[in-house]
């Protein structure tokens, strides 16, 4: 990705002011919802312990006053003294259960709705959790059987029967009282929390985001300084500081480069011509008689020749981009016959055709040739410059082309037997000015098609080398 495309995706990072679809938002609003669960969860266990129990303690008063009735001469007690009993254990009967038999100690007048049965003896949690919100949601007129085991007398269980509205009155009173503290307990931990998370994590994210549009606007504006926390925060500053410099840095050497190649062009401009009138003047020299300069005029025609390429594959190279590529469908083999002709393939060096009949592929006719150019001119002159081959006496040079559809690109392969390419800049073989075709290569051709083939989505590689020659693939749009 180069500095611009970089830039261009800095400038589109923007932070909207705090809303509930920010990140500060959506963090007040978890810790609303969290503060609303610790409440329930405070509340809910509160209410159900308070409604056991008002209802144990109910029991018990009972149950000392069945202790009082039994006391009496056959357990008998006049009307008035069991209201008065009754009112003190704020019940309306009390019935002990003993070896399966019931005896009614204190009775009450009938009630108008059927009493509802709290055993506390097998009372599972749910059951627990649930009855506080049955009496407060309850009809006014509902009562309530309660047993428990006796705590102070014999017997198998006791039982009273209560009417739930005082219950409901005094259960509402604590879940008033309860919420109220409750809630203002867990705003002020959840203001807590939030607000430490905001100290932590909001603000540094914020720094580190107003750091990002600023960089964005104005790469080379004054960087803000990173913090020195440990933490991933503090690593993602110092990050975020160095890729900014890196991309400053980018910045700079394109720039650089820029006016360099300006400068550059002009000068090859120049060379160009210079190179042209030094061409002509050793064509007229070419039909001096004088022995040394007839011997002298190739050598430095062949120096020339050498230069005025180099001058022409810096233009290319140097251009800011390559025009784009205008593709077409193909046939394979008339481009490479022609690419072959332009590069100079002959007896010295012969090409073979291995292609499926009517092979196509879709891609620029001009930037293709100079692609296949390239490839060939660069066969030839490794091979041409084989002087194990010279030693020997083998025969001609040969480049066979061969193509397949593979994975739903074409796929042409380009083998020669020449020499293979120099261990040494294999890892750097499409790089630019890396060169192993000896003084007559500038190191741009491969690069340069690489690029072009990179272009047409498809691309160049290397695919073998050695001393029984070389393999490159390239591959395009079928």
């Amino acid at each position: 990705m180069s500095p611009a495309d970089v830039l261009q995706q800095l400038r589109g990072v923007r932070l909207r002011p705090p809303s509930t679809k920010g990140l500060a938002g959506r963090l007040l609003l978890l810790t609303v919802a969290f503060t609303l669960a610790v409440e329930v969860l405070i509340v809910a266990p509160g209410a159900a312990s308070f409604h056991e129990r008002w209802l144990l303690d109910r029991l018990q008063a009972a149950e000392l006053a069945s202790v009082g009735v039994e006391a009496l001469p056959y357990s008998m007690v006049e009307d008035e003294t069991a209201e008065e009993l009754l009112a003190i254990g704020g019940v309306q009967a009390v019935v002990v259960g003993e070896q399966g038999v019931r005896r009614l100690l204190l009775q009450a007048p009938n009630l108008p709705r059927a009493p509802e049965l709290i055993d506390l003896r097998r009372r599972g949690t749910a059951a627990r959790l649930a009855d506080p919100w049955r009496t407060l949601f309850g009809h006014p007129d509902r009562s309530l059987r309660v047993q428990a085991r006796p705590r102070y007398r014999s017997g198998d269980y006791i039982e009273i029967l209560a009417p739930a509205e005082p219950l409901k009155r005094e259960l509402a009173a604590y879940l008033a009282n309860s919420l109220l503290l409750s809630l203002l307990l867990s705003a002020l931990a959840g203001g807590l929390l939030y607000a430490g998370l905001a100290f932590l994590v909001l603000r540094p994210l914020a720094r580190v985001t107003q750091s990002i549009e600023s960089f964005a606007d104005d790469p080379e504006g004054q960087p803000a300084s990173p913090s020195t926390r440990d933490d991933e925060i503090g690593r993602v500053e110092r990050e975020l500081a160095r890729m900014q410099e890196e991309v400053r840095q980018s910045l700079r050497s394109r720039a650089r480069l820029a006016a360099l190649g300006e400068a550059v062009a002009k000068i090859n401009h120049d060379l160009r011509n210079m190179l042209t009138s030094a061409q002509i003047a050793s064509e007229r020299l070419s039909a001096s008689s004088d022995p040394a300069v007839a011997k002298a005029v190739p050598r430095l025609e062949r120096a020339l020749g050498r230069a005025a390429a180099l001058t022409r594959n810096v233009l290319d190279y140097g251009k800011s981009e390559e025009p784009a590529a205008q593709p077409q469908r193909l046939a394979l083999a008339p481009a490479v016959t022609t690419a072959a002709e332009d590069a100079g393939l002959g007896d010295g060096v012969r090409l073979t055709k291995s292609l499926p009949a009517r092979f196509a592929v879709e891609a620029d006719p001009d930037q293709l040739n100079r692609i296949l150019v390239n490839l060939f001119r660069n066969a030839r002159q490794a091979i041409e410059g084989d002087a194990a081959r010279k030693a020997t006496g083998r025969g001609p040079g040969r480049i066979r082309v061969s193509a397949e559809h593979r994975d739903g690109l074409a796929v042409i392969r380009i083998a020669d037997d020449g020499p293979g390419i120099p261990e040494r800049i294999r890892a750097r073989l499409f790089q630019p000015f890396v060169s192993g075709a000896g003084p007559e290569g500038t190191g741009l051709g491969l690069s340069i098609a690489r690029e072009l083939a990179v272009g047409h989505g498809g691309d160049l590689r290397l695919v073998e080398t050695g001393p029984n020659g070389t393999v490159f693939e390239l591959a395009l749009p079928s």
